[in-house]
């Protein structure tokens, strides 16, 4: 159940309003001037935040801060790093926001400013917070209070016990939340803020929701209710609703529920608070559903989703810290959704619904992904759903089942191809490719196929979720062992499982390219290592992971003469560099490279940094980087390539890339899952952000193959291309068919741990 009030940050995150004003004619001679002008430029990139232009905030701060940096004003300095630590914050770069603000948290320092001293910590605080790092975010906040103690600044006091209420929220202890609540609470009542004391009593509620503490939840939802009814604070008072719905539901007692839940989405349309409508008609979707009245459920879900994607067409209409607690609670609708829809039978909504969810794993991770054209559209609403959408508001708990038996009985009179219309564009989908999509749920495996210009397939395979991960992580475990056999078996068993069910239809449809679209901890293992007992599926299938084929090209890839840019990390075998394992082969494999293609320019080692690289991309159509790089759970600061001369890009960094024309970037040493499993979204995250930076498509390894294994593949990779007349697919799977067939690298170790992410078609 979504809740609305909780876990978001109070705002120490404020732009601020815009106070000077200067024409673009000023030409800045004196200090003054110059400080003004570094005002204006500071100025002008709050505006470009609230605008949703980011990028173009960031350097307005940076312009700020190299006219401080000329004058000698510390202040100027402070102001500036704190525009730029909000800016990046934005684009969710956090180890540049926290630089920022440590930079400015160092002036105000140095300048004894007690009062920004107090603002930095917050700051921190708050992006720790972000990053789920909730133990340095306490160590900042605690800070920050006492600052706010020590200068009498009550205000700031409040908002740093509201922030330390809601991290302990987060970290599951919701008696120590409640205990910086209430002092919180009590601050803003001395101070008469009623909008920030019904705030706080929302807080309360739902952290006695979530002690399981309903009757004293509910007492301060009605709390936060009546003074959003008393201020006249329409939003406040559609959340005070929306929470007590939420609560109501906990309890089973869904006609309360439906009528809180209703009467939130009246007023969010009324103020057009679209998050407000979204999660309202999510709830009621969940209501219904646990009433037993799925199409009635289905129809408020749908519109939910379709609320919810219209919003991400067009992000910027959300707050920063709403969107961010917004969109965490929304991954489990889609999941639940789609759940719901399959037991209906209504297999190509399902489909719709699970690619909608590949979008929104994406956003819940990278913060910056903003949907297309056909991500907007959401889900269709069948005619006998339009006439109830019409007049949404007359349904009730006391007429719902009525409706919904109405509502069953002319959708079932609908032609099954009404019911699973297919949209135009995945027609567009060129015959013998496939869209594999599975779904993992918690008592079994859904498997939806789809071949273009038929009706989609559907089959579903009885195993516990704990159990195919248990097998998934045995899988692993064996694929990485290149002197064991242990991976067989369990090959065969995932086999069986995932292709056995569609195996038919894959001969029917003569299948030759299957777009494969993996969910959770699928998303660690290559489905081209999976065995039916005498071949491959490698040897069998081209095979490409799918980001989404909402975000999909389907056009076919140009052939192209390949123009390659190589970079190779190095070092000494069996010594460490920059922290990492020495890659002596990474130099023989570019220079390999270069003996095969004549245009191809080679950086190694100290040469190889990031700069030289990113000065040389307009003149190449590939880009191969032979180092290091970690996709690990978390956060997107946790995941980076690695540079010969030790730079560094991080995951969410690629997208400031500009590469028009890259078309491949291969990546030969890299490897994912480093630490602990978690849902594999870092991998769909490489490949949105190489595709949002520019480049089609993209090679990655699974785990980091021994140096003379990769050589041995990209040797061959690079001699299919270099036929003219090969996709990327097509070339990736004859390279991994060579080293089936040679003595030395048949273990799938050596071939599986490459895939190929994005549309190499």
């Amino acid at each position: 159940m979504n809740k609305v009030v909780g876990t978001a940050m109070l705002a120490f995150l404020a732009c601020g309003q815009v106070q000077i004003v200067i024409s673009e004619s000023v030409q800045a001679r004196t200090i003054e001037e110059r400080a003004a002008e570094a005002d204006w430029r500071y100025n002008l990139g709050i505006r470009a935040i609230r605008d949703s232009q980011y990028q173009k905030a960031v350097q307005f701060a940076l312009m700020a801060l190299d006219i401080c940096l000329e004058i000698k004003d510390r202040e100027c300095e402070a102001r500036a790093y704190n525009g730029l630590g909000l800016a990046y914050f934005y684009l969710g770069q956090y180890n540049k926001v926290i630089d920022s603000y440590l930079q400015r948290l160092a002036i105000a320092r140095e300048i004894k400013d007690l009062h920004g001293e107090g603002i930095s910590l917050g700051n921190l605080g708050s992006t720790y917070f972000s990053l789920g790092k909730y133990d340095k975010a306490i160590e900042y906040q605690l800070q920050s209070l006492e600052i706010a103690r020590k200068t009498k600044n009550r205000l700031s006091e409040a908002k740093s016990l509201g922030n330390l209420g809601s991290t302990y929220h987060s970290l599951g202890k919701y008696d120590k939340a409640i205990e910086f609540h209430l002092q919180a609470l009590a601050i803003f009542r001395e101070r008469r803020d009623r909008l920030s004391e019904g705030q706080s009593l929302g807080n309360l509620g739902n952290a006695y929701d979530s002690l399981g503490k309903y009757d004293k939840a509910i007492e301060f939802h009605l709390q936060y209710l009546a003074i959003a009814r008393e201020i006249k604070d329409r939003l406040g008072e559609g959340q005070a609703l929306g929470n007590l719905g939420a609560t109501y539901d906990a309890l089973g007692k869904y006609d309360k529920a439906i009528e809180f839940h209703l009467q939130y989405l009246a007023i969010a349309r009324e103020v057009n608070n679209r998050q407000g409508e979204g999660i309202s008609l999510n709830n009621l979707g969940e209501s219904f559903s646990s009433l037993n009245q799925p199409e009635l459920a289905i129809l408020f879900y749908k519109q939910s989703i379709n609320v919810r994607e219209a919003i991400r067409k067009d992000i910027r209409s959300l707050d920063k810290d709403v969107q961010q607690s917004y969109l965490g609670t929304v991954e489990e609708t889609y999941r639940n959704f789609a759940d719901l829809l399959l037991q209906q039978d209504r297999i190509i909504e399902a489909l719709q619904v699970l690619d909608l969810l590949k979008v929104q794993e994406l956003e819940d991770y990278l913060k910056n992904v903003k949907g297309s054209d056909r991500s907007a559209q959401g889900v269709r609403l069948l005619e006998p759903e339009k006439a109830i959408s019409d007049k949404r508001l007359a349904v009730s708990f006391e007429n719902s089942k009525e409706i919904n038996n109405q509502l069953a009985n002319q959708i079932q009179q609908l032609p099954k191809n009404e019911i699973n219309k297919v949209p135009d564009y995945l027609n567009q989908i060129p015959q013998s490719t496939l869209l594999l999509y599975p779904l993992i749920l918690g008592d079994r495996l859904e498997i939806i196929l789809f071949a273009p210009n038929q009706l989609p397939i559907r089959r579903t395979v009885k195993i516990a979720k704990k159990q195919l991960e248990k097998l998934i992580s045995d899988f692993r475990a064996g694929l990485l062992d290149a002197g064991s056999e242990d991976f067989r078996d369990t090959s065969i068993q995932l086999y069986n499982l995932l292709i056995k069910p569609i195996e038919a239809e894959l001969v029917q449809f003569q299948a030759k390219t299957i777009l494969y679209a993996p969910d959770g901890q699928l998303r660690y293992i290559p489905i081209a290592a999976l065995y039916d007992g005498k071949q491959w599926l490698a040897e069998k299938y081209r095979i490409s992971n799918l980001i989404a084929y909402s975000l999909f090209d389907f056009t076919p890839n140009q052939k192209i003469q390949p123009n390659i840019l190589a970079g190779a990390f190095g070092g000494i075998a069996g010594e460490k560099k920059f922290g990492q394992t020495a890659l002596p082969a990474t130099v023989r494999e570019v220079q390999s490279i270069a003996n095969s293609f004549n245009n191809s320019v080679t950086l190694i080692e100290e040469n190889f940094s990031r700069r030289a690289i990113e000065a040389k991309f307009k003149n190449h159509n590939i880009l191969h980087l032979a180092t290091h790089a970690e996709f690990n759970i978390g956060v997107p600061d946790n995941s980076f390539i690695i540079f010969g001369n030790g730079d560094k890009i991080r995951l969410n960094e690629i997208t400031d890339w500009q590469i028009p024309n890259i078309n491949l970037i291969v990546l030969s040493a890299c490897q994912t899952g480093v630490g602990k499993l978690g849902d594999g979204v870092e991998i769909l995250g490489f490949g949105y952000q190489v595709q949002k930076a520019g480049a089609k498509n993209a090679i990655a390894s699974l785990w980091k193959v021994d140096d003379a294994g990769t050589q041995a593949l990209m040797t061959a990779f690079y001699s299919e291309l270099q036929k003219g007349d090969v996709s990327v697919m097509e070339a990736l799977r004859r390279a991994q068919v060579t080293l089936i067939k040679s003595p030395q690298y048949n273990h799938p170790n050596y071939w599986a741990a490459f895939f190929a992410i994005g549309n190499g078609l």
